[in-house]
This record gives structure tokens, sequence and C-alpha cells, in this order.
């Protein structure tokens, strides 16, 4: 069945019926959970992917900056102390090998737990006949692959970022000033497409589903416009009302479990508009040969 336009409406019904029984709160929650304690390994290693060929302190600068943007520089300064602490080298060998384990079961552990949550939605489960450790390194192997891929992909950004730049201060002294609007519109572009892209990259690897890649561009591109207008809606509400103040200390680490639980929201919407639209476009999607249709379900 071909996609029409007019059938956005009933998609994005279908979508929040099936969102909204799912309990995305309850999910959302332990997606948040568990990155708090993903959160430095994961940091450590897409910082250090992307400071082979940028510097760290510029990779590290731009991810502070990110962060201050939406949750204030005392969580951008908390996060960073995380990254510094991580990141300290063991006094031994052993040590060393230790750490470098635990950061990468540490930095994956979200992406596992992430995955359970897409296959619920796709309703599909692993088939314990054909579970093992060596699957459960499969999967892990998976998960450290998106990381890597973020990596690359806030490397690409800096990039651009920083070729238009040197071309926006050029284009202050010899252009106009309204074509600063037009660098403008192109990082926006830039950081779209690097979301839109590591969306693509969750809905296509991660659940045990055999998804076509036109459906994963489509989900994807409507994931990454809701995740733009929630981080603008995000920042303003963190901005204003400050939920974290009446915590303390820990109002940082509230934040950022408030900011992981509502993006994860998102997230599971854009998968179950992914899932509806290719329902209707291509009808059931089969799981993959690791996995099976959960009992009880239709598609």
């Amino acid at each position: 069945m071909k996609f029409k336009v007019k059938d956005t409406w009933q998609l994005l019904k279908t979508a929040f019926k099936s969102w909204n029984e799912k309990d995305p709160f309850r999910e959302s929650a332990i997606i948040a959970y568990y990155a708090i304690f993903s959160l430095p390994a994961l940091l450590v290693i897409v910082i250090a992917t992307a400071s082979l060929f940028f510097g760290r302190e510029v990779v590290t600068g731009t991810i502070h900056d990110q962060i201050a943007a939406t949750m204030g520089s005392d969580t951008a300064n908390q996060v960073k102390e995380m990254i510094l602490n991580a990141s300290k080298t063991k006094e031994s060998v052993l040590a060393s090998i230790i750490g470098v384990i635990t950061l990468l079961v540490g930095a994956t552990g979200v992406f596992a737990q992430l995955q359970k949550s897409l296959n619920i939605i796709w309703e599909v489960k692993a088939d314990p006949k054909k579970q093992g450790i060596l699957q459960t390194l499969k999967t892990r192997l998976f998960s450290f692959g998106l990381i890597v891929s973020i990596g690359f992909l806030l490397l690409i950004s800096l990039v651009v970022t920083s070729v238009l730049s040197v071309l926006s201060n050029w284009m202050k002294a010899h252009l106009p000033d309204f074509m600063m609007y037009i660098f403008l519109i192109l990082n926006f572009l830039v950081s779209f497409g690097v979301v839109v892209v590591l969306f693509a990259l969750m809905f296509k690897v991660l659940p045990d589903a055999k998804i076509k890649w036109k459906h994963v561009w489509v989900g994807a591109l409507f994931t990454g416009l809701l995740f733009e207008l929630g981080k603008f809606a995000l920042g303003l509400y963190f901005g204003k009302s400050e939920p974290g103040s009446v915590y303390g200390a820990a109002g940082s680490i509230v934040l950022i479990l408030l900011w992981v639980s509502y993006s994860s929201m998102i997230l599971f919407f854009g998968a179950e508009f992914t899932k509806a639209h290719a329902n209707h476009v291509s009808g059931a999607i089969p799981p993959t040969e690791i996995a099976k249709k959960e009992p009880g379900r239709e598609s």
C-alpha cells in the first residue's frame, strides 16, 4: 500500500494509542536510570573517538556548551567532572584492563536496555533457544558500534560547524548582514541531520525486527523533528522553572534524569510512528532470526 499525506493523521493516532498503551513514562524512567550509570563511560568513548581528529578540549567544550544551553552551566560542569573522573588513568595494568572493561560494559548498558524497550514496541522478543553468551556479546558489540558512530557524527558536526564559522567570519567583513541567517539555517540543518542519522541507526540496528531503510528514514526524520521541538521546549522549561533547584546538590542529576526521560518518550513515540508507517505500507514486519513475535499479539 502506498503512503499518502492524508494518512499521516491516522498514523499519528495509531502511534499515540500504541505508545500510550505501553506505559512510556515507566519505560523512559528505566532508560533514564540506566543512562545515569552509562553517561560517564559513554561520553569518554564518544570524546575519545572525536578527539582523534579534533583536540580533546574542543570536543569537550562543544559537549559542555550543548549541555549548558539546555540544562544550565551547573549541570554541564558536573558532566564535565564526570568525564574527567572516568578518564583518569589507572595505576596498574590490571586496574587499567578492568577499567576498560567496566567502561565498555557501562557505556553499552543503556543501549542494551533501549533495545529491550524497542523490542516491546515492535512486539518481538529474543528466542531463549537462540540466546547465549555469543549473542549477548553481539548485542554489546552493536551497542558499542552505535557509540563509535555517535563519536563520528559529532566529529562531522564539528568539522562542518568549524568550516561554517570560518566562512561566517569572512562573510561578516565582505557580505551583507542578512547572509548570516543562511549560516544559522545551515548550522541547524547540520545539527538536525546528525540527530536524524543517529535515530535512524538506533531504529535499524537495535530492534530485533527486519525494518526496511525506507521506513527507518521516515521514522528518523519524524523523530528528529519531534526531538528538536522537544529540546527547545525543555530548554525553556528548565530555564524558567528550574526543576532541579529544590534538590540542592543533586539538582544536576535530577535534570539529567528528566532530560533523558523526556527524550526517551519522544524516541519511543517516534518508534511507534515508524512501526505504524511500516505496517501501513508494507504490512507486518517480521522478527530477525534470533527473535520471534510475542504470542498473543497482532501487528
